[in-house]
């Protein structure tokens, strides 16, 4: 077993509120390079969590000789290019969602991990939350029946201020909007939990604030959605049963935050909340009861939404597999996984575009 598990961060966003935190957390792992775009921001990254090396070359950090694995925290356009180089460089890869721009680029990052020896992740950690993995038994367990709809809801208000500046977020060619940002989520929580993938899709998007100030103070047109609304249909499995399924995503929306699946059955229903807090409805007329389970732990600092105990439950696995030599994690979401997601995406773009339901290939 390897002693220690040397890990480079490309990306200093959400990397330094919830991936870097996470992995520091774990015993057995060390932070060895973080990159950024910015040179700035990598230094002071470096500084608050006291790594040694930092760039603004994103390739330094994958050949770093220390790093075992690479954690890919950028926009979605970079993720390609860097998948690939860190996979010819042999090394481990977690890849933040959405995996791809594209199914091409998705297919391309799927097919080079599969000629390599090493673990190849989609950082979909809200897979790993203790409230959602029970959720996740008791559906096999057959507590709710056969599921017949399931619903996703997600709600923040933070891009409905006009004020907040133009970013990548901002811009569809970076790979911005709330339908690859959370919409692959939300197709990767109905994916793992019903057993199945999405057959059909009808999807309408929708850019409330149109325009924002970058920040040279130059006004910009935003070209990403800030609101994705879906409605699907499900292949049959085991689980699922000529189900179908909506989805809901606001980044524009008060008055409080929410990240909500509710499941439907032939004999209950089920809903998770954001943090994982668990509700079943088995009988008419008496409501959701709360299912006594266990939360996890967040990390202190950034705001609770949920993300943060996925992730920290996540990491430990990862930082686990990768020093007993095993290129897998149980139930964690594979770049096959991914590519399943990123068919939904597309198949959502061009239905947006043409008004149409659109088969999912």
């Amino acid at each position: 077993m390897a002693s220690k598990v040397g890990i480079g961060i490309i990306g200093t966003g959400f990397a330094r509120k919830v991936q870097i935190p996470g992995f520091l957390a774990c015993e057995g792992a060390e932070i060895v390079s973080v990159a950024s775009g910015s040179y700035e921001n990598a230094r002071s990254t470096a500084e608050e969590f006291g790594i040694e090396h930092y760039t603004a070359d994103w390739r330094e950090t994958v050949a770093h000789r220390n790093v075992d694995l690479v954690c890919i925290t950028t926009p979605p356009n970079l993720h390609r290019e860097m998948t690939t180089f860190a996979l010819d460089q042999h090394k481990h890869v977690l890849c933040e969602k959405p995996m791809a721009m594209n199914v091409a680029e998705a297919e391309q990052m799927t097919a080079a991990a599969g000629r390599k020896d090493v673990l190849a992740l989609i950082d979909h950690e809200l897979r790993f939350q203790p409230g959602r993995l029970h959720a996740y038994q008791m559906l096999r367990d057959g507590a709710i029946g056969k599921v017949i709809h399931a619903k996703y809801t997600f709600r923040a208000q933070y891009r409905g201020d006009a004020s907040v500046p133009w970013n990548w977020w901002s811009d569809e060619e970076q790979g911005g909007g709330a339908l690859g940002a959370i919409g692959s989520h939300a197709v990767d929580s109905f994916n793992w939990f019903l057993g199945t993938t999405v057959s059909s899709v009808f999807c309408q998007l929708q850019t409330h604030v149109k325009r924002r100030q970058d920040p040279r103070g130059h006004i910009r047109d935003v070209t990403s959605d800030d609101e994705a609304m879906m409605v699907l249909r499900f292949a049959d499995s085991e689980l699922a049963q000529d189900a179908t399924g909506v989805i809901s995503l606001s980044m524009a929306e008060w008055p409080e935050y929410q990240n909500r699946i509710e499941i439907f059955g032939t004999k209950g229903a089920m809903r998770v909340n954001h943090r994982g807090e668990l509700f079943v409805g088995q009988d008419v007329g008496t409501g959701w009861q709360e299912v006594d389970v266990d939360l996890g732990q967040p990390v202190d600092g950034p705001a609770d939404t949920g993300f943060s105990r996925g992730f920290m439950s996540f990491a430990p696995k990862i930082v686990e597999a990768i020093r007993t030599g095993s290129n897998s994690v149980d139930g964690a979401a594979t770049f096959e996984d991914g590519l399943k997601v990123q068919r939904v995406l597309d198949a959502s773009r061009k239905s947006n575009a043409s008004g149409c339901v659109v088969r999912v290939r």
